[in-house]
């Protein structure tokens, strides 16, 4: 019989003192605390219901299949889930455009826009700008709560977290080494004299792209798709979550909440390391 884990969690100050477990939970569920929020874990029957915990809490499930893989994989988008800015903003505000990108952004993540042409049209906007304003923004980056955590708690498990994302590898890359992410994929800017053409160079990273490269990682790991983690915040990440064994929606947009299996609604990689058992 397969068994698959759960979690119940509040963020809710009111709940976070409770010592014992909410209705519906096992009285040896694990109690667990970090970053702001209580969690029970407990595992269960594939065909066992879910509790009814009552108001405050989130129930979560992963699958059976993630939940028995032999080391975990979790591959993850970068702007607004990995960390919490969107870095074409950051660098579009270097050229006092901020605003008009954020705004394309937006309706990108909302699915109201074609993501390579959006991209293309926000690219252009930081055309001219110096390429140092790259290691500016870098240095500007900020992780989301919880996510170093996750990162070295699923290495130390012998697995892999690794980073897809629209955004571009020049800022990804120093922050994969600087935080051990195992592999990235993104787009690279263009860059001429010394400047950004408001260009990106090859094939845009869309979302046919990131659920590819998701089956490629866990084919590298010696694991199924099945077997692994997707998590991301927008419509550019559906492919993504549809293509991995547990969906994540992270303080997600409601177009990619619909294609999740896990729906967070806290700004941390915290519930997503208990659901991995870490």
């Amino acid at each position: 019989m397969s068994t698959l884990r759960r979690l119940v969690v509040t963020a809710d100050p009111a709940l976070l003192v409770t010592d014992a477990p909410p209705a519906g939970v096992p009285d040896d569920a694990e109690r667990l605390t970090d970053d702001g929020l209580l969690g029970w874990r407990f595992a269960a029957d594939e065909w066992a219901a879910a509790p009814e915990p009552g108001s405050g809490w989130d129930v979560l499930t992963v699958p059976a299949t993630v939940a028995a893989a032999p080391a975990p994989l979790v591959v993850t988008d970068v702007d607004s889930t990995l960390i919490r800015q969107e870095v074409v903003e950051l660098l579009a505000a270097h050229a006092g455009r901020e605003a008009e990108v954020a705004e394309v952004t937006e309706r990108a993540m909302r699915g109201e826009l074609d993501f390579a042409a959006s991209l293309h049209a926000r690219v252009e906007a930081l055309a001219g700008l110096p390429v140092g304003v790259v290691a500016d923004v870098v240095r500007a980056i900020r992780p989301t709560d919880g996510a170093l955590a996750l990162i070295e708690a699923v290495t130390a498990a012998g697995g892999r977290v690794c980073a897809v994302s629209g955004g571009f590898t020049q800022v990804l890359a120093p922050l994969a080494e600087a935080w051990g992410v195992h592999a990235y994929c993104a787009n690279e800017l263009e860059v001429r004299d010394g400047h950004l053409t408001g260009k990106v160079l090859g094939d845009v990273v869309d979302r046919a792209a990131k659920a590819a490269m998701l089956r490629a990682w866990a084919e590298d790991a010696g694991l199924t798709p099945e077997q692994a983690v997707g998590v991301g915040d927008g419509a550019n990440d559906i492919d993504l979550l549809e293509a991995a064994g547990c969906g994540v929606a992270l303080c997600a947009k409601p177009i990619l909440r619909e294609h999740a299996d896990v729906v967070v609604d806290v700004p941390s990689f915290t519930p997503l390391r208990w659901l991995l058992g870490l």
